[in-house]
């Protein structure tokens, strides 16, 4: 956790987006505390330290051979009440009742807010009695009644992040460190917070010294936000660290995190792990293809997996995730090698991870917003040539065979993940078939629309009675226009079938459902089913004249912090919490706001011939922060500016998207990450 800035308007505190900077915390180069923040367990200036010139004692082996698995409470209570004893002692009870302790998840850890803002007159932690009527003691013997493992939270420096100043460890850490090991604490998370500028080595191997001499084996989690690269150092220090800022429950913030940490993956292994941050999976902010991505994504890197939802009100879908066997089995993989990018082009993904035993795990990764087909071949994951190979869909829990060839078409921001072996029983399992539709259909309501379907063998034995059919809501026409059966479909063929899909007149705008299925049966006879979720967009063009872009509606959007809002900024994150639109000291009555990255896409149908708005970053980040803007019409950039920052007035924007049937608004972030960019597209409108 990392404390936010948080500016005063008239209407009360609202947050910019953005953790406190390392330099307001931190002053490079001091390596000792002031005399007034010096304790009995802190050296002055010339007193030899364990972790000086002399060897340092290593934190007990054996601990955190593949990367922790459970819950730490932030990302879904924060410090609000409802974070308290009652609820820490749920979260064990459903770890047991809802499976996650069989799936492997064990820590149940507090993170900021647990304690009292002063220390008593011994100098020790008090636990806030409210929260923990019963003490840290009772709460942690409950949950290891329970089979499970429980940590706790504090700070490298004077005071945790939490503005209410609750106190941290720095010039404590052997008292501190005795005070949890005798609580029976099994994990302690360490921030990053009012470090007085003290040199982060020093700090966090004098907590790893005083760990290690209470005798109590417990992983140690290093959070300093990646701000001195501790992956290049702190492998004998912790046995994680965190290697970026927060994460946030949104899209934006969860690619991010994911792109810094894919390259480190030379730098983790059994003992020492590379933290992307917690788990948002069930928080509400993405949709449960977007977790499912995350959940991926997390697993293929090794990184912790760690729940931020509260469990107590996790839909069943949420469980289905958290609770996936298959991927967990791949992060917890005794082999301990993250995933490495195999390829990267145009938001298309494909991820490699060598596994114990010789398997490989592939994910095929698509960041945009519309359906992508990826593909690889086992060779070019590493496997040795074969007639045949054994693939496990671990997602569908299912198992086929291929000649070679890894593919699949892709939902927009999905993620398919599959594990591959040089099986030679490889043609006991029925052959692969891959499910596509070539684009994500824009209907006008009553109109028909086109849209094209493939389904491809790359199995080495035949799909017999292959049928193929394609749902649509009730109401709905639809109709195949070529086949869409096959006798047999041999390996390596492919079933082309055009579609024509009609929605009722007065459909209401918007995304549905349109999920596509084949059905075949192997030469052995089993049935084998495979579905695509696929979407189609009920659309409305815009009418003749200037349109504004607050007044249509939008296809897709994606936010870097809290949703999309028209006609205000962006405020936290709930929908309509912003406030009115101001640039350089000029407010605008109409417009989007954004927080970068971010991207909002609309239908014009090809009817409109301009667009025109007015660009910046909004006056409630002052003169800070930094943001591109850029338009797109129909996949192709047509404007764009340089980078803005909050010191700068409004920029005209103007792009030509005659003929275009989809335009894209994009706020970038400028290179320098995410914090202040409050990306307004005031005044944004149409010329149709």
């Amino acid at each position: 956790m990392r404390v936010h800035i948080r500016t005063t308007h008239q209407r009360g505190h609202r947050r910019i987006v953005g953790a406190l900077s390392a330099a307001l915390l931190c002053t490079a180069g001091v390596t000792a505390l002031p005399a007034a923040a010096r304790t009995p367990d802190t050296p002055g200036p010339g007193t030899a330290r364990s972790s000086g010139t002399t060897t340092a004692p290593r934190l007990p082996g054996g601990l955190a051979k593949t990367p922790p698995m459970g819950f730490n409470n932030w990302n879904s209570t924060e410090c609000r009440a409802e974070f308290n004893e009652e609820m820490v002692k749920g979260i064990a009870d459903l770890f047991v009742s809802k499976g996650l302790k069989a799936a492997g998840y064990q820590y149940v850890n507090l993170d900021d807010c647990w304690a009292l803002p002063t220390r008593d007159a011994a100098g020790k932690l008090v636990p806030d009695p409210r929260r923990f009527p019963h003490g840290i003691k009772a709460v942690a013997d409950y949950v290891h009644a329970k089979g499970l493992k429980f940590g706790i939270y504090t700070s490298a420096g004077i005071k945790t992040c939490n503005p209410a100043g609750f106190p941290g460890g720095l010039g404590h850490e052997t008292s501190d460190a005795q005070q949890f090991a005798d609580w029976g604490v099994d994990y302690l998370k360490y921030d990053n917070c009012n470090n007085l500028g003290v040199d982060a080595k020093q700090r966090y191997r004098t907590m790893r010294d005083a760990l290690k001499a209470t005798g109590r084996p417990i992983v140690y989690s290093i959070c300093e936000w990646g701000e001195n690269k501790p992956w290049e150092w702190a492998s004998d220090v912790g046995h994680l660290w965190r290697t970026t800022g927060d994460i946030s429950d949104s899209w934006a913030s969860m690619l991010g995190i994911a792109k810094q940490n894919l390259p480190l993956a030379p730098h983790a292994g059994p003992g020492h792990w590379n933290d992307p941050d917690m788990l948002e999976v069930g928080n509400g902010g993405m949709t449960d293809t977007e977790y499912r991505s995350h959940f991926s994504l997390w697993s293929m890197m090794a990184a912790p997996l760690l729940i931020g939802s509260d469990l107590r009100k996790a839909t069943p879908e949420t469980f289905t995730i958290l609770a996936n066997k298959d991927l967990i089995a791949v992060d917890q993989d005794a082999l301990g090698k993250p995933a490495t990018v195999l390829a990267s082009d145009s938001g298309r993904w494909t991820l490699v991870r060598r596994l114990a035993g010789g398997d490989r795990a592939v994910a095929l990764f698509n960041e945009t917003d519309q359906p992508q087909r990826i593909s690889t071949t086992a060779g070019a994951t590493g496997l040795p040539q074969a007639t045949g190979y054994r693939l496990r869909d671990l997602w569908q829990h299912r198992d086929t065979h291929t000649t070679g060839t890894v593919s699949a078409t892709v939902p927009a921001h999905g993620t398919v993940v599959y594990r591959i072996s040089a099986d030679p029983h490889w043609a006991d399992y029925p052959p692969a078939v891959e499910t596509g539709l070539d684009h994500t259909p824009l209907v006008e309501a009553g109109t028909a629309a086109d849209l094209r379907s493939t389904v491809r063998n790359l199995g080495g034995t035949p799909a017999r009675n292959l049928m193929v059919t394609l749902k649509a809501p009730a109401g709905w026409q639809l109709k195949a226009a070529s086949p869409a059966t096959a006798r047999a479909l041999p390996g390596g063929k492919t079933l082309t079938t055009r579609w024509k899909i009609t929605a009722p007149a007065g459909t209401p705008p918007g995304a549905y459902d349109l999920p596509l299925t084949a059905g075949y049966r192997s030469p052995r006879g089993e049935r084998t089913t495979t579905t695509l979720p696929g979407t189609a967009h009920v659309v409305v063009p815009p009418p003749s004249g200037t349109s504004y872009a607050a007044e249509l509606p939008w296809l897709t959007a994606s936010n870097g912090w809290g949703p999309v809002e028209k006609n205000t900024s962006v405020g936290e994150r709930e929908a309509g919490d912003g406030r009115p639109l101001s640039i350089g000291g000029t407010g605008f009555a109409r417009g989007l706001g954004t927080h970068a990255a971010s991207a909002v896409s609309f239908y014009t149908g090809g009817r409109c011939s301009a667009f025109r708005a007015q660009v910046g970053i909004d006056d409630e980040a002052g003169d800070r922060g930094s943001v591109g803007f850029e338009v797109w019409a129909d996949g192709k950039r047509v404007a764009r500016t340089a980078t803005v920052t909050g010191a700068d007035a409004a920029t005209a924007v103007s792009a030509e998207i005659t003929g275009a049937q989809t335009v894209r608004l994009v706020a970038t972030d400028g290179g320098d990450g995410i914090d202040y960019d409050h990306a307004d597209w005031a005044d944004a409108k149409f010329s149709c």
